[in-house]
């Protein structure tokens, strides 16, 4: 076997470890628009773009990262995702990827609104801060949680905003995003009861409704189904409880 086929598998494999990025990957449709906004080095574009013949193309503020991203043969723009994306027209994109990231950003419900104005529907992952373990550690240590989580100092951490599966869910219910399917990961295992509490990561894949004026435009053509829905397991449609 040649080193780079080993090469390759290893990146998959590596790539695959993030739970997130599995089940993004088990949502986005072949040969659709993908924009990865905070999009790293480009990992999850480059095997999109491999796997599923994605158009694939990212957003990241790190110029470093960039220039790493453009090697792999992405196309990866260097941009302040919190400045807004004006560049991109009304519904550019099948699906915009927000993975870990709106967490990190100054103005969250901005660029949450931005990437469904751009973009038919959006997927968001979020790292859960009601998880027991980030409970637990507050609980116990009477500092800042430091759990596999949440591994930096408070001084160092790039979390600005900490917000659970149970402020998600009431956000989208206040601006009236359609939530169509729902997932909730311990490691690389599906939460199914008690996510606020047991879910330490969760996946989120958003649309507007049809005719809402803060998102797809009326006219467009397009279909609000969604072409997987017959492989949705039962669990990705349960709204969590609160504890």
């Amino acid at each position: 076997m040649s080193a780079q086929i080993v090469k390759k598998q290893a990146f998959v494999s590596e790539l695959l470890e993030r739970s997130d990025y599995a089940i993004i990957g088990e949502i986005v449709e072949p040969n659709s628009k993908v924009l990865d906004l905070g999009c790293g080095e480009g990992e999850l574009l480059e095997w999109l773009a491999q796997t599923k013949g994605v158009d694939a193309r990212g957003v990241e503020i790190s110029s470093a990262k960039v220039q790493r991203a453009i090697a792999r043969g992405v196309s990866v723009f260097q941009s302040d995702i919190d400045a807004g994306l004006a560049d991109y027209p009304d519904q550019a994109f099948d699906y915009v990827i927000l993975s870990q990231t709106l967490q990190e950003m100054r103005h969250p419900l901005q660029v949450l609104r931005e990437m469904l104005r751009v973009g038919r529907r959006g997927i968001v992952a979020f790292p859960n801060f009601g998880h027991w373990r980030v409970r637990f550690s507050m609980l116990t240590s009477g500092g800042a949680p430091r759990t596999p989580l949440f591994p930096h100092e408070w001084y160092d951490s790039p979390n600005i905003h900490f917000l659970t599966v149970w402020d998600f869910e009431a956000l989208v219910a206040k601006e009236g995003i359609r939530v169509e399917r729902r997932y909730f990961l311990a490691g690389n295992r599906k939460v199914r009861t008690l996510p606020n509490l047991m879910a330490e990561v969760a996946v989120y894949l958003v649309s507007r409704s049809q005719g809402d004026p803060r998102g797809q435009r009326i006219g467009t053509g397009q279909s609000s189904a969604d072409p997987g829905t017959g492989r949705l397991l039962a669990e990705a449609q349960i709204k969590p409880d609160r504890l």
